[in-house]
């Protein structure tokens, strides 16, 4: 008794401790001051949670008051947002209702807190359609108010922070569909700091012995950077200082994951990666009206010390990104021979680049203010989400797809024939354009002038652009197009067409085959539609009616015979009820192995790990999105069959299923002994010379021991490239091969490939 006792008192500290700190934050920051409201909302949920802890142990109410204090602290929202942090779970966990809350809170408070709700257990339920239904919701529930989604990204940061308690296969679902959403979600939405953490939580969980490796070599490589940084800022202070700038210097350093994706991307070691390293200049302006000119003012200072890359100049300040940030990225030349980028912003611009859209209330009077146009470019976005939502894809994954591209663009400024500026992401084209600008446009454009050149399309834009798009009332949609547009905004509408062009000829198609039964006094019922599709090689209803409908398929005297049953011979026999006789298709030789492969019982606990081995190998799919060999993080997926698929976690597919079917990842081991063999690339550059391919097959063949599957190299003005196939046990043989070949004297570079 004593123990509960004493459990009651150390939880009861542990919850007001929390909240006092949450007040404090609160206290300090530039909103009004409602705290009676806070301390009203904190003591309903901590009512409505009373007796009920986390996986961790602790008591529940410590995840709303952990939410509530990012919502404030990190992402700086007002009491409207903290108290709907605080009763973000009330509705879906306990019995009280949306009504109940605006009655005691008030209608917004409860709107926002619905919005919440809506979108609750992670984005998606069990099904793909629940789960993008779930997705939808969230969107539409943010472009009504933004604070629905910048709460929810501050639940989703908490939960990344306490996700050491669930089962290693959640781990995976959650991180995974954090990286795939909620990451660029922050992102798009000038959440950087939270963005940044993120995406390396996600990264920690999906491959915690290479963020381990990468956190280590960061911490031995911490003394050399700071004395590099030392040596480069001392003289860019004295200028400063001069100048009489009221400034402070700060060293950036790229997190784990962005060093690990550039390291995956470049090919390239720790090691080789020059811009770990940045240095980040912020300023107050003397006048608020003279920060792009001060800004303009350090950089001509710099470049009189060091000299400055002429192709590595961004100017953010006079053409914001669409989230917000603005600042000028300049990259010097220091004495020791290394460019280093400096990113020049005032204090205002680092609040926003660290806070986003968010800071835009910390400057607006009060603390209920309705979310206004005046952030045009987030209004344009949430204005796309918008007519992507009017007409969804049917299909999951298409849709978080087409919500993707608008997430993730970087953008380029282009110009119509008035000179107005649009902002349009980096890789469209001119179809990408016409659609941007109307619906109408887009459908009937022929082509376009891009500064004043006639060009296709399908021509990609670039910044700076100026773009006239020529139309036609004679041209329509093409299903090619969709090869041809980028943006989620051209594709929602180019499907959209074709789908509503689909469906016309679909009825045009039923209509010719009832006719065509009904003049041969055919009866008109599933059997013999499915035994027509069949016939003519189709496998979907759908898919027979649309030929049928664009006159693909003609039906006529050969319909009839295979309908009434004739065989070459004209010998007759009505096989109306057995539609596919004799029809069969010969079976591919893999299909004999579908036997073999294991099939996901209904009572399979899906929280234990399956292991790979020399044993059980041969009852999985391993995929050939990502060839995952022993060596490599993996991660199980049961697919529609029951069965599992092997993928690497780090597999662009892979980061859909987690996102999409976030119930169907299991968590995946290898227990492999070296026995079996498996194929791997590698790529080789370098300076030619004679007998460089004797030492290479020397290392791989008699050093290594490993057999050589298949051999390219070309060589063109003294430079080698080319790629060899291997059999090896598993990763670490390959990496053990490059790191001998890199020894071979005129070799530059060695990849892995696969």
């Amino acid at each position: 008794m004593n123990e509960d006792l004493l459990r009651e008192e150390a939880d009861e500290k542990l919850v007001n401790d929390a909240f006092q700190k949450l007040l404090d934050s609160y206290i300090s920051s530039r909103h009004r001051k409602k705290v009676d409201m806070i301390t009203k909302a904190f003591n309903f949920a901590r009512q409505a949670h009373k007796g009920v802890r986390r996986l961790s142990g602790e008591p529940y109410i410590m995840h709303p008051i952990a939410v509530a204090q990012i919502a404030c602290e990190e992402v700086g929202l007002g009491s409207t947002s903290i108290c709907a942090a605080l009763l973000h779970d009330v509705v879906e966990d306990t019995d009280y209702t949306t009504e109940d809350l605006a009655n005691i809170f008030g209608p917004k408070i409860a709107q926002i807190v619905d919005g919440l709700t809506k979108i609750s257990g992670g984005i998606f339920g069990e099904q793909a359609s629940a789960q993008a239904e779930n997705f939808k919701k969230l969107l539409l529930t943010m472009s009504e108010d933004i604070r629905v989604i910048l709460i929810k990204i501050c639940d989703r940061l908490h939960n990344m922070r306490t996700l050491q308690s669930q089962p290693a296969n959640k781990q995976y679902k959650i991180a995974g569909e954090t990286l795939y959403i909620y990451a660029p979600l922050a992102n798009r939405l000038g959440l950087y700091k939270i963005k940044s953490e993120l995406e390396n939580l996600s990264f920690q969980y999906e491959h915690p012995e290479e963020y381990n490796s990468i956190k280590k070599k960061l911490e031995a490589t911490e003394a050399s950077r700071h004395e590099l940084f030392d040596q480069f800022t001392a003289p860019i202070e004295a200028a400063l200082n001069q100048m009489g700038i009221n400034y402070i210097i700060k060293e950036r350093v790229k997190t784990p994951y962005s060093i690990w994706t550039k390291m995956q991307n470049k090919h390239v070691t720790f090691e080789e990666i020059y811009d770990i390293l940045a240095v980040r200049i912020i300023f107050t302006p003397a006048k608020r009206e003279e920060e792009v000119n001060e800004c303009f003012n350090i950089y001509v200072a710099m470049s009189k010390i060091y000299k400055s890359h002429p192709d590595r100049l961004r100017d953010w300040l006079n053409h914001p990104k669409a989230n917000g940030y603005q600042a000028l990225h300049v990259t010097l030349m220091s004495k020791q021979g290394r460019w280093i980028e400096v990113q020049i912003r005032s204090d205002r611009m680092d609040e926003i680049a660290e806070q986003g859209f968010a800071a835009h209330w910390k400057y607006k009077e009060g603390d209920d203010v309705e979310y206004t146009e005046d952030e045009n470019e987030l209004n344009d976005w949430l204005r796309t989400i918008k007519e992507i939502l009017d007409d969804p894809q049917p299909d999951a994954m298409d849709f978080l797809d087409a919500i993707k591209l608008n997430l993730f663009a970087s953008e380029i400024f282009v110009f119509t024939p008035k000179g107005e500026i649009k902002t349009m992401p980096t890789g469209c084209t001119a179809l990408d354009f016409a659609f941007s600008i109307h619906t109408f446009l887009g459908s009937h454009c022929i082509g376009a002038k891009v500064n004043h050149k006639l060009v296709p399309l399908s021509h990609k834009l670039d910044s700076g652009d100026q773009v006239e798009i020529l139309t036609s009332k004679s041209q329509h949609v093409q299903p090619a197009w969709i090869n041809f547009v980028s943006t989620a905004k051209a594709k929602g509408k180019i499907q959209a067409i074709l789908r509503r062009k689909n469906r016309e000829l679909q009825k045009k198609g039923e209509a010719l085959l009832e006719e065509f039964l009904h003049k041969n006094e055919i009866e008109n019922t599933p059997a013999v539609v499915d035994q027509l599709a069949q016939f003519h090689e189709v496998n979907r209803r759908e898919d027979f009616f649309l030929a049928l409908g664009d006159k693909t398929i003609l039906l006529g005297e050969k319909d009839l015979d295979e309908l009434s049953g004739k065989n070459a011979n004209g010998v007759s026999g009505w096989r109306k009820l057995v539609p596919f006789l004799g029809r069969t298709k010969a079976k591919k030789p893999q299909d004999t192995n579908q036997q073999e492969l294991f099939t996901v019982p209904e009572k399979f606990n899906r929280k234990k790990p399956i292991y790979i081995s020399e044993e059980t190998i041969g009852q999985y799919k391993f995929k050939h999105c990502c060839h995952p060999i022993p060596g490599d993080d993996v991660l199980g997926y049961i697919d529609n069959k029951n069965q599992i698929e092997i993928h690497k976690r780090a597999c662009p597919v892979a980061d859909k299923l987690k996102s999409s079917y976030g119930n169907r990842i299991l968590d995946a081991k290898w227990d492999m002994h070296k026995r079996l063999f498996f194929d791997a690339t590698v790529r080789l550059q370098g300076i030619d010379r004679m007998g460089i391919l004797v030492d290479v097959s020397r290392i791989i063949t008699s050093q290594m021991n490993v057999n050589i599957h298949k051999l390219t190299i070309g060589s063109e003005d003294g430079v080698f490239d080319g790629s060899i196939e291997l059999r090896v046990h598993d990763r670490d043989d390959v990496r053990a091969i490059i790191d001998e070949l890199k020894k071979v004297e005129g070799i530059q570079d060695v990849q892995q490939i696969m």
